[in-house]
């Protein structure tokens, strides 16, 4: 087992210690060198809300529904070539396959 490194934090500049059973827990988890001191990493994982997840609500992109012309919110930026469609209407249009009918394909095939 490779013993102690020191380490120069990215945030603080300060020098720490990865020790080595730190490096055997970071290799088990597949986890890569750490940048910050644990101070530092203890700082930013609160102002993150505590965990990796994102604890802000996402931000949605205001579009008008294609299918029904109402107001609607997506979680994406809509590309402009395709339409957009509020949640009933990409349900409904998911469910009925979006298109042409299968029995209507193979009719005109």
């Amino acid at each position: 087992m490779a013993g102690d490194m020191q380490l120069t934090c990215s945030d603080c500049g300060q020098e720490f210690t990865f020790s080595a059973a730190d490096q055997a827990f970071f290799q088990e988890r597949g986890y890569s060198t750490p940048k910050r001191c644990k101070p530092c990493r203890m700082a930013k994982k609160a102002d993150q809300g505590g965990s990796g997840y994102r604890s802000a609500p996402m931000q949605g992109t205001p579009v008008i529904c294609s299918g029904c012309g109402q107001p609607t919110t997506v979680p994406f930026e809509p590309r402009g070539d395709r339409p957009v469609y509020c949640r009933d209407c990409y349900q409904a249009r998911k469910g009925s396959g979006g298109g042409m009918s299968r029995s209507r394909a193979r009719q005109q095939a």
